[in-house]
């Protein structure tokens, strides 16, 4: 499909008031509010259009598969920092700019935002508009192509995009410590202080693992000094990636949940926030900044908690989200996003209602 197609169809939906549903292959159709709309797809946007391994970035149209671009990086010891899941193993480079998902190395890397280094997009009006470059220091003002990272579709159809990638590190290690909660929360905020090359944590189930990556003498200097148990590769490796593509056991469980009637938070804090006493399954990540709560409490009780820590909750799975899935916003940030969606789409046509019912 050719750029010229999707503008006619974005300006015919337009004339028509016909809302659309941007979609790759559909697997983060679980995340935000319900989708709505005809099905426009992205998968004929397909293919790696540019790629400097010396210069460290890679661009891509849309519809392309998470999978083919991460295996062309690896061929070269290149990879995407950040981690983007792959739920059940699928994913479009598109859907992961527009979810804006990151996995186990956010903390210590940066997010999909970080690292989006400029995007191609047709707004509700049919235009074509290029924000960004190939590098960091690219633009002046307000760049707007880091904009697009979360919006789920409602800034526009993305059809290309450039990211920035990073070598492979050349050494990793995974360690395993015996803690509950409040101990695992307290040596993280610890080690957190200190120039420790920690790339990943996660704790759950009173087990705290850590994943340390840079130099060779940085890791072991590192293992050394912090100590617990070294788990081998061949077991690390499998645990990472089911804990970024949320296919471990934890997250499993919480699926079987859901479909009982519980419900799948994720719980964005200060890394400093102490223990939440909440009944239910509870994984934390990013050194105490992310935390996964599986629970049937209802979602009052779930935000209170959220925002007394200094933080919020985003519903992230469950059977109802009449409770509204992302954290309610004031009345000026409302008409913030109100204002920048009639910017870029006039007519309301794109993913209407993904992020919240207003918009």
């Amino acid at each position: 499909m050719r750029f010229d197609d999707l503008q006619e169809r974005l300006r015919e939906a337009g004339r028509a008031r016909t809302p659309l549903c941007i979609t790759g292959h559909g697997s983060k159709d679980f995340y935000g509010e319900a989708p709505r709309g005809e099905a426009l797809s992205t998968l004929a946007l397909n293919g790696i259009t540019a790629y400097e391994p010396s210069e460290l970035f890679v661009s891509a149209l849309a519809g392309t598969p998470l999978a083919d671009v991460e295996a062309e990086l690896a061929r070269h010891h290149q990879r995407f920092a950040f981690e983007p899941p792959r739920f059940g193993g699928r994913g479009t480079v598109g859907g992961m700019v527009a979810a804006g998902l990151s996995g186990p190395s956010r903390a210590a890397l940066g997010s999909v935002r970080d690292h989006l280094l400029g995007a191609v997009l047709i707004n509700g009006n049919g235009e074509l508009l290029n924000f960004g470059g190939t590098v960091m220091k690219n633009v002046a003002g307000f760049d707007v192509s880091r904009a697009l990272a979360g919006s789920l579709g409602q800034l526009g159809l993305i059809t290309e995009v450039t990211l920035k990638v990073l070598p492979l590190p050349a050494a990793t290690l995974t360690l395993r410590f015996d803690m509950d909660q409040a101990e695992a929360l307290m040596a993280l905020n610890r080690w957190g202080g200190q120039p420790l090359p920690i790339e990943a944590s996660a704790w759950w189930d009173g087990a705290l693992v850590l994943r340390l990556a840079g130099a060779q003498a940085a890791v072991q200097a590192a293992c050394t000094r912090l100590g617990g148990d070294d788990i081998p590769a061949d077991l690390a490796a499998p645990f990472w990636t089911g804990l970024r593509d949320q296919s471990d056991e934890f997250f499993v469980g919480a699926e079987r949940a859901v479909a009982g009637g519980a419900r799948l938070w994720r719980l964005s804090l200060p890394c400093t926030a102490p223990e939440l006493k909440l009944h239910g399954e509870q994984l934390i990540e990013w050194g105490g900044a992310q935390r996964w709560v599986v629970t049937p409490l209802e979602p009052a009780a779930v935000r209170e908690a959220a925002a007394g820590a200094g933080g919020h909750a985003t519903l992230f799975r469950a059977l109802d989200k009449r409770c509204g899935t992302f954290a309610p916003l004031s009345v000026p940030l409302v008409a913030i996003h109100q204002r920048l969606k009639a910017a870029f789409d006039p007519h309301g046509i794109l993913n209407p209602g993904r992020l919240y019912p207003q918009l």
